[in-house]
């Protein structure tokens, strides 16, 4: 899928050498087309053998049951090592206690950070907690001019609050996903930070759509801090001018009271139940999942390996701006894993940016996603209790 769909040709020659009997064909997919793509395979008896697939994907496959579990096939293999992943993605692939994905890369979020303006603030280290990051935004925004802001968080990404929130112990579905728990202390604790950055003027209430050229922006001042993922790695070294390039750097995401935890993302290799050719589609995803070659695909993609191993790469070991992600993905949490988890993601967006126009308060908009979510799982509590009674 997306640009991963197209560079993966680049590495089967190989496999395929390395295999005589098993000749690989590949269709890419637009991420914008894929769920639908594959639910319409699904419906037509049509799946592949294997497939890449969004990590939060995997739940509403496995309630289709399309995919095939794969706990045999990691416990006999002696390339794929469960305790070589970080265990936070490595979580993502397994449901109701079976394995139906071994991670391909990985994605997360942390701070992107201006080191230039940190320090004409008075700070020479990023932050390591909530209150040291309150008292680096309140600095940054005393020194800021009045068309600039201490952090950017666009409303259309429900990302840095999802992160936030899973920085707390408690979980944000309850009795296995069957209700929403964005009414328990921890989510509203999050939901309380998250509103303050906007409330004291930190940061804009604007969308990405209303920032031109967040790069440009960044380089420009406009803001300090900005939570985004390892793509943008590439864009800024692409898009800052040369002379910028010390100017900036990344931190792992502060916690309440110290370092804290992110979201576990990325894409996972799984196979699908119908294929008649699990045990070749299994010898993909083991080639695949070879430091040698993750080290390659990561050169070809930028995309970041989830193998501890394959981060010893001298060039992946010296990239400064990279070294934050691989401290964050020893902190990650996987969201909750029930289907309806996208839908409920949309609505925590929604009711967040209604909370940031002022148009709720914390325990209203808690409240009103509890009831979004409740509405949305009201199936998954129906399926579950004729599973229970049967």
């Amino acid at each position: 899928m997306g640009r991963e769909g197209e560079v993966v040709a680049e590495l089967l020659s190989e496999f395929e050498r390395s295999h005589p009997g098993i000749h690989v064909k590949v269709q890419q997919l637009p991420w914008t087309a894929a769920h639908e793509k594959l639910l319409t395979a699904f419906a037509g008896d049509a799946t592949p053998d294997l497939c890449q697939l969004g990590n939060t994907w995997i739940p509403e496959l496995v309630a289709l049951n399309a995919l095939e579990p794969l706990d045999q096939y990691a416990a006999a293999s002696p390339i794929v090592d469960p305790a070589d992943y970080f265990a936070g993605v490595w979580d993502t692939n397994r449901v109701d206690g079976k394995l139906y994905g071994v991670p391909w890369y990985v994605d997360t979020r942390l701070v992107f950070y201006r080191r230039d303006l940190l320090r004409q603030a008075g700070f020479s280290a990023p932050p390591r907690s909530w209150h040291e990051w309150k008292r680096m935004l309140a600095a940054v925004d005393t020194h800021a001019r009045p068309d600039r802001y201490a952090i950017l968080l666009p409303l259309n990404e429900f990302e840095p609050l999802l992160a936030l929130a899973l920085q707390q112990d408690e979980p944000l579905l309850r009795e296995d996903g069957r209700w929403g728990n964005f009414g328990g202390a921890g989510f509203r604790r999050a939901l309380e930070f998250y509103l303050e950055m906007f409330q004291r003027g930190w940061a804009p209430a604007l969308g990405n759509a209303a920032i031109a050229n967040v790069w440009n922006e960044f380089g420009r001042g406009r803001f300090a801090f900005y939570v985004s993922g390892p793509w943008n790695i590439g864009e800024f070294h692409r898009r800052l001018p040369a002379e910028q390039q010390d100017s900036w750097m990344t931190a792992p995401l502060p916690g309440p009271d110290g370092p804290g935890a992110s979201i576990a993302g990325g894409s996972s290799l799984v196979v699908f139940r119908a294929s008649r050719h699990q045990a070749a589609a299994w010898r993909l995803i083991e080639f695949l999942s070879q430091p040698a070659v993750q080290r390659r695909f990561h050169a070809l993609t930028g995309d970041l390996p989830p193998r501890r191993a394959t981060w010893t790469d001298p060039g992946l070991a010296a990239d400064v701006h990279a070294r934050a992600f691989r401290e964050q993905l020893e902190r990650v949490k996987p969201a909750p894993k029930v289907p309806e988890w996208e839908r409920i993601t949309t609505e925590m967006r929604l009711v967040a940016e209604r909370a940031v126009h002022g148009q709720l308060s914390v325990e209203q908009a808690a409240r009103e996603l509890d009831a979004r979510a409740d509405r949305i799982l009201e199936k998954r509590r129906w399926l579950l209790g004729r599973r229970g009674a049967g």
